[in-house]
């Protein structure tokens, strides 16, 4: 007697699997459109940087990002679940140009990665490193789900 009965709840259940599977992925896909292409550079800092160490040509690096990207920027504290978070190695040339860009730890959301890499090179050139010469340095980017972000360098903490 207990098979008719399991079968009976395997056919009601089984479509509000599939429902609830069908709502999380709805659920997720607001939040991958928003890196599918990556937004317009709207600004830059035009002045050479006066760094003397990678540590602070990050700084200069993620201030220029924030010039490029005002509108992107998270104001205050991040949220307390981010959607991705990278880490991302920059080589800057002599005159500012962006070299290389390489993600050094993949986030969890994988679109994020290649999304934060383009962002970086749209922005090029940074502010040429003068007294370095050329600079290689690393960042790590806050992502929020809606597509604004921080950089380590720069963050306001999170709540």
């Amino acid at each position: 007697m207990a098979l008719p009965r399991l079968a009976a709840m395997k056919s009601h259940t089984t479509p509000l699997l599939g429902a609830l599977v069908l709502a999380g992925a709805l659920a997720s896909a607001p939040a991958l459109a928003q890196f599918q292409t990556t937004p317009a550079v709207s600004g830059a800092l035009k002045q050479p940087s006066a760094a003397r160490t990678e540590r602070e040509y990050r700084k200069d690096g993620a201030r220029h990002l924030y010039a490029a990207y005002g509108k992107q920027i998270h104001k205050g504290k991040m949220p307390p679940l981010l959607y991705g978070v990278a880490i991302i190695e920059t080589e800057i040339g002599a005159g500012g140009e962006v070299r290389d860009v390489r993600v050094v730890r993949q986030p969890a959301a994988a679109e994020v990665g290649p999304w934060a890499v383009e962002m970086i090179k749209k922005a090029s050139p940074f502010p040429a490193p003068a007294t370095l010469g050329t600079v290689k340095y690393t960042e790590i980017w806050l992502v929020d789900k809606s597509g604004r972000f921080q950089l380590d360098s720069l963050s306001e903490g999170q709540r």
